[in-house]
């Protein structure tokens, strides 16, 4: 098989700030280095999450503070994927539900190629009540996926 055929397009590693997030993003910058292939870094603002507080109304500058926030996370990355010598980084703040985001709407919109993410945070019963984000990405995701440790 020629090795441009087995090459990954477009790699995206979502990440949420937690602690395997760098690994993450250096496991995925050398992949996209040996792909020659650009490397996208996702995070996604949880809607459901923010509409639940008490049936609370978000104000413009709680939401603009959230993807501030989301966009340092994502630049402190983007720094860290190019000193592995990752040479294109693409930095993406996206709201809606983590698990369809990164599973469908995402790699259809960027025709990725790989999602390269970590496996669930969340304990026994938090997976049970919300279930796992990368569960639901192994499942309904077109694309290979890779799940880092």
């Amino acid at each position: 098989m020629a090795e441009d055929k087995i090459a990954y397009k477009n790699i995206l590693a979502p990440i949420d700030g937690s602690k395997i997030s760098e690994a993450i993003v250096e496991k995925a910058a050398a992949v996209a280095v040996r792909n020659q292939t650009v490397l996208d870094l996702l995070y996604v603002i949880d809607t459901n999450s923010i509409s639940g507080l008490a049936g609370m109304s978000i104000s413009g500058d709680v939401v603009y503070q959230l993807v501030q926030d989301a966009e340092e996370k994502l630049s402190k990355y983007a720094d860290i994927a190019r000193q592995q010598g990752a040479k294109e980084v693409n930095i993406h703040v996206r709201f809606g539900s983590p698990k369809t985001v990164i599973a469908r709407d995402f790699p259809k919109d960027h025709n990725t190629g790989l999602i390269m993410l970590g496996k669930s945070g969340l304990n026994t019963l938090e997976r049970l009540l919300v279930g796992s984000v990368a569960t639901f990405v192994v499942q309904n995701a077109k694309v290979d996926i890779l799940i880092v440790q």
